[in-house]
C-alpha cells in the first residue's frame, strides 16, 4: 500500500516484518502440539507463522478487548447503570480453503492464554446451514455455502443473544463428515469472555427488504472482525490440493457423504475438484464473499504458499 494510500486511505498496512516485530517480546502459549491440532487439512501454517503473525494479532485483540470494556466501565458510569459486559465477539471471513478456520482455531487458543480473557468460544457458521432436505426443497443444493444457503434470522438470532449477555445460547452443528446438521446436537455457549464466529459470509450487510428499508446484520454486533485472504487463482490451487487430501481420508470412511469421491482416480478427483471451484466456491469468492473484504477490521493477505505477506488494521 503506498504511503499517500496509508495517510488517507481507511487502513494501516505493515508487512510481515514490521508485523511480526510488534511481538517479539511476548511469549507465544502454543506449542507443535496444539498447533497440530488446529491446523486444517493441508495447511502449511508454522510456529514460526504464528510467533510473526497470529501472536500479534491476539496482542493487538487483547487490547481492543480491554479498552472495549474500559468503555463498558465508563458508558455504566456516565448512565447510571451496573449491567454486566457482554462478551467481545470476533468475525472471521474468507473463502473456502483460505485457511480462516485455522485462524479462528489458533485465535482461541492464543487469546485463551492471555490472563486477561481466558474463556474464549468459536462457532462456525456451518451449523446454521438450512438442512439438506430443506435445500433440496428450496432447490439450493448447489449453492451451499451461497448467504441464501444459511438460516440468516437464527444466525442473526444467535449473535444478539450472545451481545444481549444471555447465560447460555445455543447453536447447530454441522457434520462435514455427513454434509449435513446433525439433529439434536448443540454447541452450548455460556457467557465467555470472548466469542469467535468463523464462517464464509459473516461480513455480509444487512438485505435491502421489499420496502427498501434494512435490517440488521450479523456484522453489525462484531466489536473486531478479521478477512483471511489471497489471490483467487492461490486459493482455487488449495481447494484442490485439499479435495486430493480428502480423497485420500474422509471421503473414504463409508460414513461419508462423498465416498463417491474417494473411488476416483487423481485425474478424475481433479477435473471434479476444479468443476465443484469453478461453479460453486469460485463463483461464491467473488460474488459473495471477497466483496465484504473491505468491512472488516483486519485483513491478513497470503501468498500462493500460505504465508501472510502484509496485514492490514482500520484506522480508529
Amino acid at each position: 500500500m503506498p504511503v499517500d494510500a496509508q495517510v488517507w486511505g481507511p487502513y494501516v498496512e505493515r508487512s510481515r516484518d514490521d508485523w511480526a516485530a510488534l511481538a517479539e517480546s511476548t511469549a507465544m502459549g502454543l506449542d507443535a502440539e496444539a498447533l497440530e491440532r488446529v491446523r486444517g487439512l493441508g495447511d502449511p501454517t508454522s510456529l514460526l507463522d504464528v510467533r510473526e503473525v497470529y501472536l500479534p494479532l491476539s496482542r493487538l485483540l487483547t487490547r481492543y478487548v480491554l479498552h472495549t470494556g474500559e468503555l463498558h466501565r465508563s458508558s455504566n458510569e456516565f448512565l447510571g447503570l451496573s449491567v454486566d459486559r457482554t462478551p467481545f465477539v470476533i468475525g472471521i471471513a474468507g473463502s473456502v480453503a483460505v485457511g480462516k478456520s485455522t485462524t479462528a482455531r489458533l485465535l482461541r487458543e492464543l487469546l485463551a492464554a492471555w490472563p486477561e480473557h481466558p474463556r474464549v468460544s468459536l462457532v462456525t457458521t456451518d451449523g446454521f446451514l438450512l438442512p439438506n432436505a430443506e435445500l433440496e426443497r428450496r432447490g439450493l443444493m448447489h449453492r451451499k455455502g451461497f448467504p441464501e444457503s444459511y438460516d440468516r434470522r437464527a444466525l442473526l438470532r444467535f449473535v444478539m443473544e450472545v451481545k444481549s449477555g444471555r447465560e447460555e445460547v445455543t447453536a447447530p452443528v454441522y457434520s462435514h463428515l455427513v454434509y449435513d446438521i446433525v439433529p439434536g446436537e448443540q454447541v452450548v455457549v455460556r457467557r465467555p469472555d470472548i466469542v469467535i464466529i468463523e464462517g464464509l459470509n459473516v461480513l455480509q450487510p444487512a438485505r435491502v427488504r421489499g420496502d427498501g428499508t434494512t435490517g440488521l446484520a450479523v456484522s453489525d454486533f462484531f466489536d473486531f472482525s478479521v478477512y483471511v485472504d489471497a489471490d483467487p487463482d492461490d486459493v482455487r490451487s488449495w481447494y484442490v490440493q485439499r479435495f486430493l487430501s480428502l480423497r485420500e481420508t474422509a471421503f473414504r470412511d463409508p460414513r461419508s457423504y462423498f465416498t463417491r469421491y474417494g473411488e476416483m482416480s487423481v485425474e478424475q478427483a481433479v477435473r471434479q475438484a476444479e468443476h465443484v471451484w469453478d461453479t460453486i466456491n469460485g463463483p461464491n469468492l467473488v460474488q459473495n464473499i471477497r466483496p465484504t473484504r473491505g468491512r472488516a477490521t483486519a485483513i491478513l493477505r497470503k501468498d500462493p504458499d500460505h504465508h501472510v505477506q502484509w496485514v492490514r488494521i482500520r484506522k480508529v
